[in-house]
C-alpha cells in the first residue's frame, strides 16, 4: 500500500506535529499515547525513514518529515473538501485550526473574532499563537495568520482585510503650554514607538493633512516596544507621545485619559492581512475562516480607498 493511501495515519501525523507531542496528540484524538506512537511508527515504516526526531524534551521534523507533512495536509484537505461537497448544507464545520496573529491586534481584535467564529461553528477548535515576527509561521505548521503590518514572506498568500487607522496621542498634561500646529512641532518631543520589521521604520513618520500637504519627521524613542498596549500604558503615564491604533484607544479618548494631537494631520495607516499557504486545495474550514475574518474586520478596520 502506498504511504499516502492511509488517510488516518496521515491525519495522526499532522495532529502530532500540530500538538507538539505524542501525549497532546493523544488527548486531541481522544486515544492513548501508545496508540498514537504505533500510528507514527507505522507511517514511518511505510515511508522507510524517520519523520520526527524525538528526545525527552522536544521533537522536530526531519527533511522527509517536512515533505510528508506538506503532502499529508494537501491530501487531508482534499478529503475534507470532497466530504463537504457531498454533505453541503448538512454537516457542520469540523476540525482544528492553528492560527497566529500579531500580539495586541490578536489579543484585542482577533481573539474576539475567534470567539464569534467558534460560537457559530461549535465543532471547530482553534489554537491561537501570538507573534510580532510572523515570518515562517505558516512553514512551521500554522494554518492561517491574521496580522497587522507589511508582509515580508513572499511564499504565502496575503489577502488584504483593511488598514489599521492610527492617531497621534498623549496624556492631557504632557504638552503643557506648548503650541502645536504641525508635525514639526512634535518631532523633538520624547516618543514611545513600536518595534518590528513589518511595521516599517516607526521612527520615520509621514503625515498628511486635509489639504493634501505631506510632512515627514524623524523622532527619537525614549521607549521602543513590540506591543501597542505597553505603548498606551506608558503614554497614559505621561512618558511621551505616540501613534496608537484607534481600535485600542477609543475609550481613552472618550474618558480623556488620552488626547488626540494634531487631529488635522493624519499618520499613515498600517495594512492588515489574513495570510495562508499557497495551495490549490485549502481545507474548507480554513476558507470559511478566511471569509469570516474579512467580514468581521470590515467595521473595525478602514477599507482601502
Amino acid at each position: 500500500m502506498n504511504v499516502f493511501d492511509d488517510v488516518p495515519l496521515l491525519r495522526t501525523f499532522v495532529i502530532i506535529v500540530e500538538c507538539g507531542s505524542l501525549s497532546a496528540a493523544a488527548r486531541r484524538l481522544k486515544t492513548t499515547q501508545p496508540t498514537v506512537s504505533r500510528h507514527l511508527s507505522a507511517l514511518e515504516g511505510k515511508v522507510g525513514t524517520t519523520l520526527l526526531q524525538r528526545d525527552t524534551r522536544r521533537m522536530s521534523l526531519t527533511q522527509t518529515g517536512h515533505q510528508v507533512l506538506a503532502d499529508a495536509k494537501l491530501i487531508i484537505g482534499l478529503v475534507e473538501e470532497s466530504d463537504n461537497r457531498l454533505h453541503a448544507g448538512q454537516a457542520q464545520l469540523t476540525g482544528h485550526i492553528r492560527l497566529f496573529a500579531t500580539i495586541d491586534f490578536g489579543q484585542f481584535v482577533v481573539s474576539r473574532m475567534i470567539a464569534s467564529f467558534i460560537e457559530a461553528n461549535p465543532c471547530i477548535t482553534i489554537e491561537l499563537t501570538y507573534s510580532n515576527r510572523p515570518v515562517r509561521m505558516i512553514e512551521e505548521g500554522h494554518d492561517v495568520g491574521i496580522i497587522a503590518g507589511n508582509i515580508t514572506d513572499e511564499s504565502i498568500v496575503a489577502k488584504n482585510i483593511g488598514r489599521v487607522e492610527r492617531l497621534i496621542v498623549c496624556s492631557p498634561n504632557f504638552l503643557q503650554d506648548r503650541k502645536i500646529e504641525s508635525p514639526a512641532d512634535i518631532e523633538f518631543l520624547p516618543w514611545v514607538t513600536l518595534t518590528g520589521s513589518q511595521f516599517s521604520n516607526t521612527n520615520n513618520m509621514m503625515f498628511c493633512n486635509q489639504e493634501g500637504q505631506k510632512q515627514s519627521i524623524s523622532v527619537s524613542s525614549v521607549l521602543a516596544t513590540e506591543g501597542v498596549t505597553s505603548i498606551r500604558e506608558a503614554v497614559r503615564m505621561g512618558l511621551g507621545i505616540a501613534l496608537l491604533p484607534t481600535w485600542l484607544i477609543q475609550e481613552d479618548l472618550l474618558s480623556k485619559r488620552l488626547i488626540s494631537v494634531l487631529p488635522n494631520w493624519k499618520p499613515q495607516d498600517i495594512p492588515a492581512h489574513v495570510v495562508y499557504p499557497s495551495t490549490p486545495n485549502l481545507a474548507y474550514r480554513l476558507r470559511h475562516l478566511i471569509d469570516y475574518s474579512c467580514e468581521y474586520m470590515a467595521p473595525i478596520l478602514r477599507s482601502d480607498r
